[in-house]
């Protein structure tokens, strides 16, 4: 994914604080504001499975389309949605051509539970890799491929946990899985220019949407990107603070009731060209949970788009809050 710049206003920042709850506040000991849970996990998330998981993906290597990493990531996520008990599992393969013109092979893989329920709630995130690291420092290095721990494997390590969950202890509501291919094979040069040459995996979803039809869209999608960086906190991103308000206050409110008040902030961080832009377009209200202020760089977490990118910086902690976090959002629906 791409980063623009921070466009966050004034009031957005505050008729979002003011849609949540803070009854849940209080003062720590360095002044600083702690949250008192109000609220327990519904489901057993395991930042160790969920660790696990990533780190599976990692040992294949770079998840570039086309790459055996690639190949060999698409099974191993279908095989786990399948092992995970899930009621359709779809592959909708297609050949998609990048800014450069090379031809990428890809896989979008969408899974389904409850699929009984009218009412659905939509879970994404991209597991592909980033073919280059542009951010490197070193040239003689920033050709290679990443191994996209947090840049890719992150979300889908955490739905992954997520659909373990959903085949011990059936939610109320459908819930769908969606892997997107080609998120990250975009331009680096002009951001703002060149929207398009990102997230082509959601595009070409977004314009087949299998399984869906237009009389039966989930109600909401939550899509998860670079949620496991060390100590990660997650702002309100921009466009889904405007665009799909009601879910991202939803998100950020569960995340808060349940102690994760430090971690998910009630303040918009920026704003950046993701999935979700993708799916809010395609009738899918999206927010994005993704690192985009980081305290170190204000911007995405330091090992973005470099070799750094590995196991050593993933943090259960931070897969911990965001999994629970998404599992409470989702027990706690209703059906129609």
């Amino acid at each position: 994914m791409s980063i623009r710049q921070n466009t966050a206003t004034a009031l957005l920042c505050a008729l979002l604080a003011l849609a949540g709850c803070k009854s849940n506040a209080r003062s720590g000991h360095d002044g600083t504001e702690q949250t008192r849970p109000t609220a327990k996990a519904l489901g057993t998330f395991s930042a160790d499975s969920a660790y696990r998981y990533i780190a599976e993906q990692v040992a294949f290597g770079p998840r570039v389309p086309g790459s055996d990493g690639h190949k060999a990531c698409r099974d191993y996520i279908v095989n786990s949605l399948r092992s995970f008990d899930a009621d359709t599992v779809i592959v909708q393969e297609a050949s998609v051509t990048a800014y450069d013109g090379t031809r990428l092979p890809i896989a979008n893989i969408f899974a389904g539970y409850n699929t009984g329920q009218s009412k659905r709630v939509l879970l994404a995130a991209h597991w592909d890799t980033r073919p280059w690291a542009d951010r490197e420092d070193n040239d003689s290095t920033r050709n290679i491929p990443i191994l996209g721990a947090n840049d890719g494997a992150s979300g889908v390590g955490v739905l992954l946990e997520i659909a373990r969950n959903l085949a011990l202890k059936k939610p109320s509501v459908g819930v769908d899985l969606l892997f997107v291919d080609a998120e990250d094979y975009g331009r680096s040069d002009g951001f703002d220019r060149h929207d398009d040459t990102w997230c082509l995996g959601s595009q070409y979803w977004a314009a087949n949407m299998v399984p869906y039809s237009p009389e039966n869209l989930p109600v909401y999608g939550i899509l998860l990107d670079m949620v496991g960086g060390r100590n990660a906190r997650f702002h309100y991103e921009d466009f889904s603070a405007r665009n799909a308000r009601s879910p991202t206050i939803k998100v950020w409110s569960e995340a808060e009731a349940m102690g994760y008040g430090d971690r998910f902030i009630r303040k918009v961080g920026g704003a950046t060209i993701d999935d979700h832009i993708v799916l809010t377009r395609a009738g899918i209200p999206t927010t994005d949970i993704i690192e985009l202020n980081n305290e170190q760089t204000y911007t995405f977490p330091p090992t973005w788009h470099t070799h750094d990118d590995n196991m050593d910086n993933i943090d259960r902690s931070s897969l911990k809050a965001v999994g629970e976090t998404v599992l409470n959002v989702i027990y706690k629906e209703k059906p129609f």
